[in-house]
């Protein structure tokens, strides 16, 4: 092997711990962590896929621009109730309406991931999955958000947490609902001549 032939380092762009485990899943461990700062508002009319599809894209891009020699991966993931995007919630009052607006419907969760590799397009996929919460009572949701899992999260709950037990089902990837889809995300790595076990 040549000097030539050594893959670049691998930078995920995301500040969360939970995309680190799922990373480590695939026996990917990243070089370096180094979450992008973007705008993330929602553009006035956007769908939530192109939405989740823009982010993604935009925090590769951000790093790619300060570390062009590196491969990157950025995702971004979306909870969708119709066309409306559900805030990451940052306070109780955001969790409870989006727990109160999901209570006993199905959502969308759309994961976008984008990866970079150095004098390369970007690459990215895309996984939507549907979850359907069973009706809340106030009781179930006093004590989940008691729990303060909700904190930042997406349509204010974690599936890899106490919310599992409030899902009545699941169809697509419940990787992708935590915040990385790993069929996508090792697809693109592949495709990229990243080496997976």
């Amino acid at each position: 092997m040549t000097a030539h032939d050594v893959l670049p380092r691998l930078i995920l762009a995301s500040a969360s711990p939970r995309r680190v485990d799922l990373l480590a899943r695939i026996g990917v461990v990243p070089d370096a962590i180094l979450p992008a700062e973007i705008d993330e508002s929602v553009r006035s009319g956007e769908l939530p896929r192109v939405h989740a599809a823009r982010l993604a894209a935009e925090k590769a891009a951000a790093i790619t621009a300060a570390h062009p020699d590196t491969l990157v991966l950025a995702a971004d993931t979306v909870v969708a109730a119709g066309r409306r995007i559900l805030p990451k919630t940052e306070n109780e009052t955001e969790a409870e309406a989006a727990l109160r607006l999901l209570s006993g419907r199905r959502h969308r969760v759309l994961s976008a991931v984008t990866l970079i590799a150095p004098g390369q397009p970007a690459r990215q996929r895309l996984s939507e999955s549907i979850v359907a919460f069973k009706r809340l009572s106030d009781a179930e949701i006093a004590a989940y958000l008691a729990s303060g899992e909700w904190r930042g999260k997406a349509g204010g709950y974690a599936i890899q947490g106490r919310a599992e037990a409030l899902v009545r089902w699941l169809s697509g990837s419940h990787s992708g609902v935590m915040g990385l889809p790993l069929y996508e995300t090792r697809a693109l790595l592949a495709s990229a001549g990243y080496p997976l076990g």
